[in-house]
């Protein structure tokens, strides 16, 4: 599994697939499998956020919950679906965000951010895999101890990151982020219809605010056009 991962990445994180919960995390995987159940995304996705967003290249943190659990739609990186697929209700609310905070936004006909993660943005989820048709289904397997070390890796190792945290579960992450190392760090409520319903996101600007940051910190601004 470790050498799924991109190099910058598995010099942080190569430890952490010697530790009890990952191996525990492969066996609950494996039977998962066995017991004929499908499971996304693919394989070969499960660590697209790292493999695309090399920890040497990351500059912003979107931090998800779970992969999308219907046909085709996850591919490893958070909010985002694959060529082709319908854009889901958050993502939806995201491009309506940022057609009011970005300046000649046109909402994408795609729901793949894949040029996003291209530019330095990690699309994490805090549980990388999920059973088809079974929200959180993989949750408290061991992917959150998974990720939560790279969260706080980035967080100690790297300086001037951007961590947007939207809706209470991302918000609890807040804790492993170094308030030593410059990070900035941008909380809303989450896109989701329900969330969106009682107020908080629309409005909170958090892709100008982030690029604004990233000026200031002399780092290329993050183009959102898709």
């Amino acid at each position: 599994m470790a050498g799924e991962l991109e190099p910058s990445w598995k010099k942080h994180l190569s430890a952490e697939f010697e530790k009890p919960y990952m191996q525990e995390l492969k066996n609950y995987l494996k039977a998962e499998k066995d017991a004929g159940y499908t499971t996304y995304p693919r394989n070969a996705d499960i660590f697209n956020a790292f493999n695309i967003t090399p920890f040497d290249d990351v500059k912003v943190v979107i931090l998800g919950q779970d992969p999308y659990h219907g046909p085709g739609q996850a591919h490893g990186l958070s909010f985002s679906v694959q060529k082709g697929v319908a854009v889901p209700p958050s993502l939806k609310n995201i491009y309506k965000e940022l057609s009011t905070d970005i300046p000649g936004f046109t909402t994408p006909q795609t729901g793949d951010l894949t040029k996003w993660a291209q530019q330095g943005v990690l699309l994490l989820n805090a549980t990388l895999t999920v059973r088809a048709a079974t929200a959180g289904s993989h949750q408290k397997k061991g992917w959150e101890k998974f990720t939560d070390a790279a969260i706080k890796t980035l967080s100690d190792e790297k300086k001037g990151i951007v961590f947007i945290l939207w809706g209470a579960y991302a918000q609890s992450k807040a804790a492993l982020i170094n308030p030593n190392n410059n990070h900035l760090i941008i909380k809303s409520t989450h896109p989701s219809p329900l969330a969106v319903s009682h107020g908080g996101f629309f409005g909170s600007k958090p892709f100008s605010k982030t690029n604004e940051f990233l000026k200031k910190e002399g780092k290329k601004e993050i183009d959102w056009q898709l």
